[in-house]
């Protein structure tokens, strides 16, 4: 007799409903989360976390569903189990990865390259790993976002469908419940150890795109439908069982609301124990909405929530697209919160759409001939539509791929990388060349006169910072040849934070550091602290960001101030101020500035540190 028989519920007490309206509402806090970290990265730092939500949402009910026939004596057909998940996964994404060719083809030919492999990924179910070897980091929205990136997600889920059934049907004949339940949590803890072992600060990827280690929010999922599946749990309960159930669903709700305002995706302690940690909070939660005797579920369940939650998969798949072409055209830094509104608006109605014109013919379709037939004209309107993008998409798909080449920006920051790292060189072996403070051609061109000059030429300097910096380091140590520049393309916060902690643990750090960081993300209180920490009682001079196309420009620009009012040796190089309507200061992308844009950059900075100095 099989272990389940075990569980026979008792026949007094009715059975559940099947549908758990409250896991619409976990989906909603789930893509919510999501959402808000891609438009406003410096409110809800850690809405990244709501897809482990998702990961254990697929877990519990796909390990729910299969033991639940198992249990029964029922065949276990996995032919059909695969064609009902990907028949819900695969048409909705097909239309997305069209519409988004499509829109790429016409308007945004930067991105054909590697769109023919992105696609194929994406069908084959296998863009994670290619994105973990050609991707960018999840958390760089600067440097060439791509509208695909939040795909990986996708990957992962359709390979737990492919393999963990295999796995949990041999496990359930071999063992039966007790060896699955071991193994289950086993499986899961070898995951969280991966993600810990694996995890590099300079390349996430590894960690944040591999199956193996986000496996544990899909396992702990499942291991939670071994331990408790909902056909098996009681309708009644006592009064304190009801209380405690409730008490753990609202404490679980509540640390993972805050843990989307607070958890950092860019530091080391996320990836070694907090991301799990969430995800087991998660796994509370689940348990308290999926309990019929509990009223969490009841929590979560209202019309809004559920309108989002049945449209979720649509919201998610379509967000990136509609926020990366929209912050390519409108600069969003300077009103974040109305654009964010703009934003959103597009992603539900675009959604909305496409759940219309693709989710809802599939649903109706599955309900049989009964169902109401759209019109014929109607429908006509739809496929011409429909194949009109097609072909657009194939266009783009099937025609030339432009091979990745770099682009002038590209070329001159590699160039002043390469001779930033000579010149630093240089400076560790004592050999600084002096600067002429009588040249006239210094003068004019940074507009400093040879006092000024002279002072600047006597500065013991570090400097670290992002592509910015790289772009202006050939000025800075023209100016000023002390300045040991540490910078680098695409660093953000956390890793510049890294380079000041091992610079300091070496007593390398100058009288006077030099940051700039906030181009490529926003930047957390605690890393904004830890800088402030690390530096000590040095003089900190804190560049302010321009760069009007991301949303949290306004806020890490706020955020440098509030350092610089809260510890006297932090001082404002207000950047952002000095650079505004000085278009002519700045490349293509109205961030990296020209020749006239890095000798205004360098002057400021130079003129702020006098000016303080004194």
């Amino acid at each position: 007799m099989r272990e389940y028989s075990k569980w026979t519920p008792n026949k007094q007490i009715s059975q559940p409903p099947k549908f758990v309206s409250g896991v619409d509402g976990l989906r909603t806090l789930a893509v919510i989360g999501v959402i808000m970290y891609h438009l406003l990265p410096n409110i809800m730092k850690g809405g990244f976390l709501g897809v482990p939500l998702f990961l254990l949402i697929t877990g519990y009910f796909v390990t729910n569903q299969l033991t639940r026939q198992w249990q029964a004596g029922q065949p276990l057909k996995l032919r059909s189990f695969y064609w009902r998940r990907f028949k819900r996964l695969y048409p909705p994404l097909v239309g997305m990865l069209l519409f988004t060719s499509a829109y790429i083809t016409l308007f945004a030919r930067e991105s054909l390259v590697h769109l023919r492999i992105i696609i194929l990924t994406n069908l084959t179910w296998v863009y994670n790993w290619w994105a973990i070897g050609h991707g960018q980091s999840y958390f760089d929205r600067f440097n060439g976002a791509s509208p695909f990136t939040h795909l990986w997600t996708l990957g992962v889920e359709a390979q737990f469908y492919l393999i963990w059934p295999v796995i949990l049907i041999w496990l359930l004949k071999r063992g039966g419940l007790k060896l699955t339940r071991r193994v289950t949590i086993g499986l899961a803890v070898l995951s969280i150890i991966l993600m810990a072992v694996l995890y590099q600060p300079t390349n996430l990827n590894r960690v944040y795109y591999g199956t193996d280690t986000r496996a544990f929010s899909l396992l702990f999922g499942s291991w939670l439908a071994l331990v408790w599946p909902r056909q098996k749990l009681k309708v009644t309960l006592l009064a304190k069982e009801r209380y405690l159930l409730n008490g753990a669903g609202a404490i679980s709700l509540i640390l993972l609301i805050i843990s989307f305002f607070t958890i950092n995706g860019e530091v080391a302690s996320t990836y070694r124990g907090i991301m799990a940690l969430d995800s087991l909070v998660g796994l509370v939660l689940l348990a308290t909405i999926v309990h019929p005797g509990a009223q969490v579920n009841q929590w979560l369940t209202n019309p809004v929530f559920h309108y989002i939650g049945q449209r979720s998969y649509e919201i998610y798949i379509y967000q990136l697209p509609v926020m990366v072409f929209y912050e390519r055209l409108f600069p969003v830094g300077d009103a974040p919160w109305l654009n964010a509104l703009i934003e959103l608006g597009l992603v539900f109605g675009i959604s909305e759409l496409a759940y219309r014109l693709v989710e809802s013919p599939l649903k109706r379709k599955a309900l049989g001939p009964h169902r109401k037939q759209s019109q014929p004209q109607k429908k006509w309107v739809t496929l011409t539509v429909m194949g009109l993008i097609t072909v657009i998409a194939g266009v783009g798909i099937l025609g030339p791929q432009p091979q990745p080449a770099k682009s002038s920006l590209q070329k001159q920051l590699q160039h002043n990388k390469q001779a930033t790292s000579d010149r630093n060189k240089k400076i560790a072996a004592g050999k600084v060349p002096k600067v002429d403070v009588n040249s006239p051609s210094l003068k004019q061109k940074y507009q400093l006169n040879s006092k000024q000059l002279k002072q600047a030429g006597d500065w013991r300097i570090t400097a670290v910072g992002d592509s910015v910096m790289v772009d202006a380091a050939n000025d800075l140590q023209e100016v000023m040849p002390h300045a040991m520049v540490q910078a680098k393309v695409g660093m953000q916060g956390a890793a510049g934070l890294n380079i000041l902690k091992d610079l300091a643990n070496k007593n390398q750090l100058s009288p006077i550091v030099v940051v700039n960081l906030g181009t490529n993300g926003a930047i957390s209180d605690q890393v904004a602290d830890e800088i402030v920490q690390t530096v000590g009682d040095r003089q900190l001079y804190w560049i302010t960001p321009h760069v009007p196309t991301r949303p949290w420009q306004k806020a890490v620009v706020t955020q440098i101030k509030r350092e610089a009012k809260q510890h006297p040796n932090v001082h404002v190089v207000d950047w952002n101020t000095k650079s505004k309507n000085h278009h002519n200061w700045f490349g293509k992308d109205n961030v990296h500035m020209n020749e006239i844009g890095n000798a205004q950059f360098t002057r400021l900075l130079v003129t702020t540190i006098i000016k303080e100095e004194k």
